[in-house]
């Protein structure tokens, strides 16, 4: 009986933990959109912060696999020519996401413009 209880409170433990860091991952990700470009941030034990020019960015597009479109939620990736500064946005409301998507390709546009 014991080793059940064992058992059933390591696997519950588990649930928790793993829970738990998932909703700190969550809760990790911010963006702020400035004058000339957009900062994103996220990372729980190491943080990362990644500032991405609107006049750099190719495109930008939202996705939502299946789990997300459920959840009524979607992820926005922006992509430049240097792989490391791409940025992704997880999470995002998919309305929300959406107008993201067009405000920051209308910037990107805007300040392309001069190249």
């Amino acid at each position: 009986m014991i080793p059940t209880v064992m058992w059933i409170a390591a696997v519950v433990s588990g649930v928790v933990l793993i829970w738990l860091m998932a909703e700190l991952d969550r809760r990790a990700y911010g963006y702020a959109e400035r004058a000339d470009d957009l900062i994103v941030t996220h990372g729980v034990l190491v943080k990362r912060l990644i500032v991405v020019p609107y006049g750099r960015m190719q495109f930008v597009d939202v996705t939502a696999g299946l789990l997300e479109r459920w959840m009524g939620i979607a992820t926005v990736r922006m992509h430049t020519a240097a792989a490391a500064t791409d940025a992704t946005i997880p999470g995002l409301p998919a309305a929300e996401a959406s107008r993201l998507r067009d405000r920051l390709a209308r910037k990107g546009e805007e300040r392309s413009m001069g190249l």
